[in-house]
């Protein structure tokens, strides 16, 4: 037991500790947005690491404060008129959260289809992109964080503005920091330095190299607002002073409540959809229980909003960089929570040090992974109907929000749905004999993403040692997200867990599935094993 502890420590302290540099700005901004004490943004991200990353069983999602509730949390404190007040509304999100996950409502998210929960980290991606670029540069417009794209004028002014306001040094701190970072990605000898991952030392790079500018006196040191602001407390009453604690008479107001319930919706749907593409960034392709999760957040949420922190989600970026740096499980997120918690009450100063821009090159190479071009040429060569409605989600979180862009995504969808692969409901027939563990799961003739939830729960349920029979001899069409799901239990957890899988009657491409759509990619697919 100890060596699994130590070897879990030893394989996800790397990623751990990426994750919380990349999570430090991140929290304090989220809270600088929202209207709330700078703080309260690294305790929702301390209570999202230790405590949601040891309940939860998502093995790569990380959970702290999320850009997509600074608007509510900011109209939140401004009606209610106090911080104080408004931590009862995050009391009443935890509750409701965790009737939520009593309820199962977490199975919902098994009815977003591949495409749009692949656009809605593209869209992420290029909104990472987006808001890093001043970071880069060294110009901070106020508000320039927000997660749309043109909260703030998407016009040839504002570009002027931007790069007739650059700074030298954090042009160089960004430069070298890519440098850096590509050199870890790209050179085998330095990929192998797990304990000594690329963003630390680009971390280190910056500060010393923004030292070098100082002492040299010189145009390119780096001022105090373009780095890290964290509040350094010198005597207990400091410490003291730094957690607030809710006013409980908030209970009596029902715009309390009304904030609480906005809060626990938003944030289980946003959750929900982070986990769904938190699975599929895990490379063992392992699944979260997601009324589990909501449970977690739900308590995670009571426990924050207790001693001052912000509402909590599951977020993207954070999640995305944790699988980027190769966490293997939730260790990661833990050991994320508990370098917040130890950095901010030790060595803020050396914190405060750090160049956002170096921050900023590591969230743009993120932004890049999840926005890769690749990604869109994947989509549109496997036809129309995945294609359309993936990039219609890409914009539309783009130009709108998260949310409004995955509920235009998934319209497109059910509309492609509607429209022609909705002919005949599939059906699973099981068969087990009294004595052995025989499965066979027959597909029908036509097999959309609505299908995805229980075909998904019958994979996950299959025990090891078992032998599946997946018969798809009759069937017409089968989406590519029910295809890709069971290839990946064929071709990943079949292997992990010594299952048998015979596939039976599969075609050799989409197109064949496809036969009157657009379809251009032809895949080899595992026949009978």
């Amino acid at each position: 037991m100890k060596k699994n502890i130590k070897a879990e420590l030893s394989q996800n302290f790397a990623s751990g500790l990426v994750v919380f540099l990349v999570a430090l700005p991140l929290c304090l901004g989220i809270a600088l947005a929202s209207g709330a004490p700078p703080l309260s943004g690294v305790i929702a991200g301390i209570i999202g690491g230790i405590v949601i990353g040891s309940l939860s069983n998502s093995n790569i999602s990380v959970s702290g404060p999320a850009a997509g509730l600074t608007a509510i949390v900011l109209t939140a404190i401004t009606d209610l008129g106090a911080f104080e007040l408004f931590l009862c509304a995050g009391i009443v999100a935890g509750l409701i959260q965790l009737i939520l996950g009593f309820i199962r409502a977490g199975s919902i998210s098994n009815y977003f289809p591949n495409n749009v929960i692949e656009g809605m980290l593209a869209g992420i991606g290029i909104i990472i992109i987006w808001t890093q670029i001043p970071h880069a540069l060294g110009f901070d417009k106020e508000n320039f964080s927000n997660e749309t794209l043109f909260d703030n004028g998407f016009n040839i002014n504002y570009f002027s503005e931007l790069f007739s306001s650059i700074h030298p040094g954090a042009i160089v701190v960004t430069m070298v920091s890519i440098a850096i970072l590509l050199a870890w990605d790209y050179i085998p000898s330095l990929k192998k330095l797990k304990m000594l991952p690329g963003a630390l030392v680009a971390v280190v790079a910056g500060i010393l190299l923004n030292q070098l500018f100082i002492v040299s006196g010189g145009s390119l040191a780096i001022s105090s607002e373009h780095l890290v602001t964290l509040p350094i407390p010198t005597s207990a009453d400091d410490f003291k002073n730094l957690i607030a604690i809710p006013n409980f008479a908030g209970f009596t107001n029902p715009q309390v409540w009304i904030a609480g319930a906005t809060i626990a919706i938003v944030a289980s749907i946003e959750t929900l959809l982070c986990i769904e593409a938190s699975d599929r960034l895990d490379v063992k392709r392992r699944i979260t229980d997601t009324n589990l999760e909501l449970k977690a957040q739900g308590i995670g949420n009571l426990a924050s909003a207790l001693i001052g922190g912000l509402p909590i989600t599951s977020v993207v970026v954070r999640s995305s960089t944790n699988a980027n740096a190769g966490a293997s499980s939730k260790v990661s997120s833990i050991i994320h929570g508990c370098l917040l918690l130890i950095c901010v009450l030790s060595i803020p100063f050396i914190l405060n040090m750090i160049p956002l821009a170096t921050l900023a090159s590591v969230l743009i190479l993120v932004g890049y992974k999840l926005a890769k071009p690749a990604t869109f040429k994947h989509f549109w060569h496997k036809g129309k109907y995945q294609f359309i409605p993936f990039v219609a989600t890409v914009l539309a979180i783009v130009f709108t929000d998260l949310l409004k862009g995955v509920g235009i995504g998934l319209a497109i969808s059910i509309f492609y749905i509607l429209q022609g692969n909705m002919k005949r409901a599939y059906y699973l027939s099981r068969e087990k004999l009294n004595d052995t563990d025989e499965f066979t799961i027959k597909l029908s003739e036509e097999v959309s993403f609505l299908n995805k939830a229980a075909i998904k729960k019958t994979l996950k349920n299959v025990k090891p040692g078992s032998k599946v029979t997946i018969d798809a001899k009759s069937t017409s069409y089968i989406t590519t997200d029910v295809l890709e799901m069971i290839q990946d239990f064929a071709n990943v957890r079949a292997k992990e867990n010594n299952i048998e899988v015979a596939l039976i009657g599969f075609k050799t491409s989409y197109r064949d599935y496809e036969n009157d759509q657009d379809s251009h990619i032809s895949i080899t697919h595992r026949r009978a094993m």
